[in-house]
């Protein structure tokens, strides 16, 4: 559509894309993005997790010299 015609029109009778779809169609695609949006989040929880958990595998799998050379010898009291 050109930009003059739009333009052209009063608000009423300007065509939106959300008119044209029609309002089940409308619903049907807030609740598939609804949906993704969910799915992304989640993917990125399990993802956070994921890490989280290998970091924690790896900390208990550190050698003796690696703990040592990480935490040095810091003379505590205990």
């Amino acid at each position: 559509m050109d930009s003059s015609v739009t333009a052209s029109l009063p608000k009423q009778e300007a065509v939106t894309l959300a008119n044209q779809l029609g309002g089940d169609v409308l619903t049907k695609l807030k609740a598939v993005k609804q949906d993704l949006t969910a799915k992304e989040q989640a993917a990125e929880e399990e993802r956070q997790a994921k890490l989280a958990f290998e970091r924690k595998q790896r900390e208990k799998n550190k050698s003796f010299e690696e703990l040592l050379n990480e935490y040095g010898d810091k003379r505590s009291k205990f």
